[in-house]
C-alpha cells in the first residue's frame, strides 16, 4: 500500500475544535504510518492503533510501549502570560500556529504515566526551564544519551526503554527526522540564545519572538520536506 502523507494538512481540520494530539484521526494515522519502520538495529517498530485505551501501541521482544502524539512547536498564542507579546503581532503568531498544525510539528512520546509522575509531554509543558520548547527538550534528550543531567533527566529516565530503541542520540534524531535542529558538531541549533538552563526561557520583546518564529518555521518546513522525501522513497520501493 502506497504511503500518502499531506505535509500541508492542518490537523485542526478534523479535530472538531479540540486538541489534534488526541482528537485528529488524520494525525493519528500519519503517526502510525511514519513511525512504523525499522529501528537503527533493523528491527521493526510496528505501531498498532486498535488497542483499547491506547493512542498507538507496540509489543514485541523490543518491549511494550504506549505512545501518544505531542506538538513540538508552539506559537504561545493561547498562553495567558504571553498575551502582552502575542497580541501585538497576531498575524505572525497565527502564521506560526498554522504551520505548527502540520505533521512536521508533531512527534510521538511514551504517554503511560509511571508511578503517577509526569509523562514527557506533561513535563515539557510544566517545567519552566523548558516551557514547551522543543529545542530545549531535544537538548535534554541529547544530554540524556550522554549520561548527563538536565531539567527533564528524571522524566526521561523513567522511559529509558523507549530511548534505548534508537541506540544513541544520532539514531533518535535520524528516526524522527530532526536533523535540521542539529548542527555539524552534533549540537542543538537553539531558536534563541541558550544559557545552559540557568534561567527560564522567555521573550524580551517582539523582535525576539519574531526571531524565534522564523527559526521554528524554518525547522518545520525542513522537517516536512524530509517527511516528503521519506514517503517518496517508501513509495518507490
Amino acid at each position: 500500500m502506497k504511503m500518502i502523507i499531506d505535509t500541508t494538512y492542518n490537523f485542526y481540520s478534523d479535530s472538531n475544535g479540540r486538541d489534534p494530539d488526541s482528537a485528529s484521526p488524520t494525525l493519528r494515522k500519519y503517526h502510525k504510518l511514519l513511525w512504523s519502520k525499522p529501528l537503527p538495529d533493523g528491527k521493526i517498530l510496528e505501531l498498532l492503533d486498535d488497542k483499547k485505551d491506547a493512542y498507538l501501541y507496540h509489543q514485541s521482544e523490543l518491549g511494550e510501549f504506549y505512545l501518544g502524539s505531542d506538538a513540538i512547536t508552539h506559537s504561545y498564542r493561547d498562553q495567558i502570560r504571553k498575551k502582552w507579546l502575542t497580541e501585538q503581532i497576531p498575524n505572525e503568531v497565527n502564521e506560526l500556529f498554522d504551520i505548527g498544525s502540520t505533521i512536521g510539528a508533531y512527534i510521538i512520546f511514551p504517554n503511560n504515566r509511571i508511578d503517577g509522575k509526569h509523562t514527557i509531554n506533561q513535563a515539557r509543558g510544566f517545567n519552566r526551564l523548558i516551557d514547551d520548547r522543543f529545542d530545549l527538550t531535544l537538548e535534554c534528550i541529547r544530554l540524556f544519551y550522554s549520561g548527563r543531567t538536565s531539567p527533564l533527566y528524571d522524566t526521561l529516565l523513567r522511559y529509558r526503554n523507549f530511548f534505548d530503541l534508537f541506540d544513541d542520540f544520532g539514531g533518535y534524531v535520524n528516526f524522527f527526522f530532526l536533523e535540521d535542529l542539529i548542527d555539524e558538531h552534533n549540537s542543538i541549533k537553539f531558536y534563541l540564545p541558550f544559557d545552559g538552563f540557568k534561567t527560564r526561557p522567555s521573550f524580551s520583546d517582539v523582535n525576539q519572538y519574531l526571531l524565534y518564529k522564523d527559526r521554528v518555521v524554518d525547522f518545520i518546513q525542513a522537517r516536512n520536506l524530509r517527511i516528503e522525501s521519506f514517503v517518496g522513497s517508501v513509495g518507490n520501493e
